[in-house]
């Protein structure tokens, strides 16, 4: 499928926007900033889960701006993102009410879900395949 120019920009708002989003949060789980504690003692994995997701939105990040690996970095965030946003729909709520936040970590949560996704669509050409080495199999996938 040969990609036009439109699409080729869009892929790169998409890609810059999760990584910026991505990036900046972490300055906020690595220094222990109180909306960020909140969060994750609600969630009952403070210090932990915080710094360790701050790590993987770290390497996601990295990984969605670099060509050879932007579909894991896309596959990445979009896991850990939507980890986020079940659990703001689960448990925290859309607007954290002690860090008065307005809905604005939740709004940019799904900001990265869709920038991810969009990224790996635009992308689903360069996803590996998976290859299943199952003999005898009658599903119609090629033995490799």
């Amino acid at each position: 499928m040969k990609r036009t120019k439109i699409l080729t920009i869009i892929g790169w708002i998409c890609r810059a926007a999760t990584a910026v989003i991505l990036l900046q949060t972490l300055f906020f789980k690595f220094t222990a900033a109180p909306e960020s504690v909140y969060i994750f003692s609600t969630l009952g994995l403070e210090p932990e889960g915080r710094i360790g997701s701050g790590v993987v939105e770290l390497i996601a990040a990295i990984l969605i701006l670099t060509p050879r690996t932007v579909v894991y970095g896309a596959g990445l965030s979009l896991a850990v993102i939507t980890g986020a946003i079940v659990s703001h729909l689960t448990k925290l709520g859309i607007a954290l009410p002690l860090v008065d936040d307005h809905g604005e970590l939740f709004a940019l949560a799904v900001v990265v879900f869709v920038c991810s996704l969009t990224t790996l669509v635009l992308h689903r050409d360069s996803i590996p395949s998976i290859r299943l080495g199952i003999a005898g199999s009658t599903t119609g996938i090629k033995r490799v």
